[in-house]
């Protein structure tokens, strides 16, 4: 069913329904506003004739008929369409006209409060009961039929209930043609969202706003819908990049090491009576091929997570304590190395945790791997600083230090220098967490002129500061340096 036709036939049962309640209030305050009316007149006729009631009653006292009859007619005359009563002290009624109730009725002795209903064969009346007093005692009652009023109730009622039947098919009516109207700005939104290719993204449905709140809010929300399809989708394209470079980079840099491993393994097992330090010699070989594996698969892995990392998996961190967690660790896997470690006591950023303890593993181990020269052990000077809202942190050795030609192409992916021991992903693991954190990286020389200084800057956490988004693309894994 239309929403239209919905609206319609909710007001053509709904408006009736609120005629006859609102005519059922009239029936009541008009109902209450004849019986006033009534019971004023009465007040007024018993004002009116109380005088000469008095007289009545003071010509039967004395025994005068003459004046008694003349009083009789002059009552009755300003009583008008009301009936009357008159009764002597002694129970005696010495007037009786007009509408009343018929006998045995038992009547109010007073009405303090104004009239009051009496019923009696299954009529109601409304009575006036006034004492008199003076020489002659007695009691006046003046009455009215209680029904006198219903022609003009069971009139009203009549018309609320014309209206009633009238108002439910001109408002059905009104209803549709109105709804009709106003649905259409969604009815159009409706095929233009039927015609839409999710292909072409959240500016195809961009259009026009028509100044219908519901209608707009539900044309943006939809926008958003399609922005998020769309983000989402470039992000599993994105994954699927990143599982498929994964494979081939794997692939491709496992090769040479499987390759040297099963050659050992083949000297091993067609050669059994090799010498016990030929044989140490290609365990060796096998253990270094075996770590050498363990780090590739490693550096990629992290690689891989950098590139799928959700802004969800950021949070406020203390760059001083992970530094400090960082040098300690090196420390104890190189306890050669000689570390100067000098932080504040607290450096925040927003970042991904598991993204810069594996930037500061791999900077330190860089530093350990190429920080020294030949004979002589490594020498690192690891401080961190706040400066103009960012966190600097630099790392300096006292290696060979690496030419200003070279510095891009460190970062690259599977970098080597001669000689190198590593994966050629550590420095690129570096490049990607920074840029992943909106900092920078720049490699230099120290101030003592010798060896290389890598300096990192990342943004300072601040509490006021909206959340950051990362990059939209992110293809470390599947093309950087290629």
């Amino acid at each position: 069913m239309k929403l239209a036709t919905r609206i319609a036939l909710s007001v053509t049962v709904v408006v009736p329904l609120l005629v006859l309640s609102a005519g059922l209030l009239v029936l009541g305050l008009v109902s209450r506003d004849l019986h006033q009316q009534q019971d004023t007149r009465l007040q007024d006729r018993a004002s009116a004739v109380l005088p000469d009631v008095r007289t009545l009653l003071t010509a039967d006292r004395n025994g005068k008929p003459k004046v008694e009859q003349n009083q009789h007619r002059k009552v009755l005359g300003d009583v008008l369409d009301a009936g009357i009563r008159v009764r002597t002290a002694d129970g005696a009624v010495v007037l009786e006209g007009g509408p009343q109730p018929a006998d045995p009725v038992r009547l109010p002795e007073q009405t303090a409060d104004g009239p009051v209903t009496v019923r009696t064969k299954g009529r109601a009346w409304r009575v006036l009961t006034v004492p008199v007093a003076g020489p002659a005692p007695g009691t006046l009652w003046l009455f009215t039929p209680a029904s006198a009023a219903d022609p003009q109730v069971v009139a009203v009622r009549r018309r609320v209930l014309l209206v009633a039947l009238l108002a439910a098919p001109v408002s059905g009516l009104l209803a549709y043609g109105l709804a009709g109207r106003a649905t259409a700005s969604v009815r159009r939104l409706s095929r233009r969202a039927a015609e839409l290719d999710p292909g072409a993204g959240p500016a195809a449905f961009a259009g026009t706003p028509v100044n219908i709140a519901e209608v707009d809010e539900l044309s943006n929300a939809i926008g958003q819908l399609l922005a998020r399809y769309e983000e989402q989708a470039a992000r599993t394209a994105q994954a699927l990049d990143t599982a498929r470079s994964f494979s081939s980079a794997a692939s491709h840099e496992l090769r040479t090491p499987l390759m040297s491993m099963r050659t050992d393994l083949d000297v091993l097992a067609a050669h059994p009576d090799l010498s016990p330090g030929e044989r140490a010699e290609i365990v060796r070989d096998l253990q270094r091929d075996h770590a050498r594996l363990l780090d590739l698969l490693t550096a990629l892995r992290m690689l891989a997570r950098g590139d799928l990392v959700e802004v969800s998996a950021f949070t406020s961190l203390d760059l001083s304590e992970l530094v400090d967690t960082a040098a300690g660790e090196s420390a104890r896997r190189h306890p050669q190395a000689r570390l100067d470690v000098e932080l504040p006591s607290e450096l925040r950023v927003f970042g991904w945790e598991a993204g810069l303890t594996i930037l500061l593993a791999n900077l330190l181990g860089n530093a350990v791997a190429h920080g020294h020269l030949p004979g002589e052990p490594a020498r690192i000077a690891v401080r961190a600083r706040a400066e103009a809202g960012y966190a600097v942190l630099t790392v300096d050795d006292a290696g060979p230090g690496i030419a200003p030609g070279e510095r891009e192409a460190v970062f690259r992916r599977f970098h080597h220098r001669p000689g190198s021991p590593g994966s050629g992903l550590g420095l690129t693991l570096v490049a990607q967490q920074v840029a992943l954190h909106r900092g920078s990286v720049v490699i230099g020389t120290p101030p003592g002129g010798t060896g290389a200084r890598f300096e990192v800057r990342l943004p300072l956490s601040a509490a006021d500061a909206p959340a950051p988004r990362l990059p939209r693309r992110r293809d470390w894994i599947s093309s950087r340096g290629e």
